[in-house]
């Protein structure tokens, strides 16, 4: 028996398909606890957005996918502020509604 098991090789990172998807889930769901309507426009740039923001930290966002609070963090510093313009609506209730829906 080994006194120390050996670290586990992370994951295989996920496609750009995966990322979008995900990026589109999380987003949807933020609009639905918003509870203001989005134009559909505006979804799919905040999409286009998120999507660019994740690949380009995708080893970090990789190595603590299980820590959803770490993750929620990163997307209230990185992200937010940008969406909260696009979408005009105010960033404290934006990172709460994103919180809510992604379960940070």
């Amino acid at each position: 028996m080994k006194m120390f098991q050996e670290k586990h090789t992370s994951s295989p990172l996920p496609s750009p398909r995966t990322i979008r998807r995900a990026c589109g889930k999380e987003l949807y769901r933020t609009v639905k606890r918003l509870k203001q309507h989005i134009p559909a426009a505006l979804v799919e740039q905040a999409e286009e957005l998120y999507v660019k923001r994740v690949i380009g930290n995708l080893m970090w966002i990789n190595e603590n996918r299980s820590n959803r609070k770490a993750l929620a963090d990163w997307w209230d510093e990185a992200v937010s502020e940008d969406i909260a313009t696009l979408w005009n609506v105010d960033r404290t209730r934006l990172m709460q509604a994103f919180r809510d829906a992604f379960g940070g």
